[in-house]
């Protein structure tokens, strides 16, 4: 995916937009109103916490969300209704996305795995399940590690997971991102205006699910805010994090005591399908549910097949 022009923060409308599509300025807007900012020692975190529904126990285990590159939390709004009618749901953005702060340093998986816990601790959860996507896979891994080595101040009770290049040696990466790690661990801005952005998101969704023009739109606009398009070579790093300290976050998906779901849509170009089968294979109480027209969005692509798929695995 291509590096996109920066714009000011403050700027929704108009040319964060590209085109100027003030529908999607304001569902990011009304996103943006549903949480708040943590002050964390490396920035301020955006998270949004959906609280104990009706029926249910403060006591169950919150389920704690972790997105992907380069999006943000707003993927799971399509699935956040269904999720949050059964049980309590918290979303961060990572360093780097969405509304979170946007430094210009090297972004490591432990500095989000660090946000994450920072969300923790602010809430005062002590049991949690665990959902994750693409780069937050390797988040979730982290904290997983930590938590086999009793560092992690809460339980995992259970796990979901999805489409996300855990064996990056599987991985099909795009010429865009293969690109943005081709380039220097620094600041970069072509002057594009989010159209090389839009379509490199756009070749990673199955055929059958094509993304909508304003959802595009919503995510460009949450990226180029702050700069963060700019800073697309940095947050990508996460990559050469997968690569040196693979052993660490996969082993720990792979041998956490945690029950195991996985969810994966079987056209993903980028994370294939073979992964979902390699992690079964390591893992063979994992359950996996296929979404056999579905690419590397499934929140976005089929919500409503997902959120099932994910309650079912969390309420097995």
């Amino acid at each position: 995916m291509t590096v996109p022009r920066a714009r000011n923060e403050e700027v929704w409308e108009g040319a964060a937009m590209g085109e100027g599509r003030a529908d999607a300025a304001q569902v990011v807007g009304e996103w943006a109103e549903r949480g708040r900012h943590l002050e964390t020692a490396d920035g301020p975190v955006w998270f949004t916490d959906t609280g104990v529904p009706d029926g249910a126990s403060p006591d169950d285990p919150a389920v704690v969300v972790l997105h992907g590159f380069p999006s943000s939390s707003f993927d799971w709004r399509h699935v956040l209704d269904d999720l949050s009618a059964r049980h309590r749901v918290v979303l961060f953005d990572c360093f780097g996305f969405g509304l979170s702060h946007k430094p210009d340093r090297r972004y490591s998986i432990e500095l989000q795995a660090d946000a994450a816990e920072a969300v923790l601790a602010e809430l005062e959860l002590d049991r949690i399940h665990l959902v994750s996507h693409d780069m937050g896979d390797t988040v979730g891994g982290e904290l997983l590690a930590r938590d086999l080595e009793g560092r992690l101040a809460v339980e995992v009770v259970r796990r979901v997971l999805t489409n996300g290049s855990i064996y990056i040696d599987m991985a099909q990466l795009t010429l865009g991102q293969q690109l943005l790690l081709s380039l220097p661990d620094e600041r970069f801005d072509p002057g594009d205006d989010g159209t090389n952005f839009r379509a490199g998101l756009s070749i990673t969704f199955s055929e059958h699910h094509p993304p909508a023009d304003d959802e595009l739109d919503a995510h460009w606009a949450l990226m180029s805010r702050e700069g963060g398009n700019t800073l697309l070579a940095r947050s990508i790093r996460y990559i050469e994090d997968r690569r040196e300290r693979e052993d660490r976050y996969t082993g720990a998906i792979e041998t956490h005591p945690a029950p195991l779901g996985v969810v994966w849509g079987r056209l993903d170009p980028v994370s294939v399908a073979p992964m979902a089968e390699r992690l079964v294979e390591a893992r063979p109480d994992a359950e996996l549910r296929w979404l056999d027209d579905v690419g590397h969005w499934p929140m976005i692509e089929a919500p409503d097949r997902f959120a099932a798929a994910v309650l079912e695995l969390l309420e097995a």
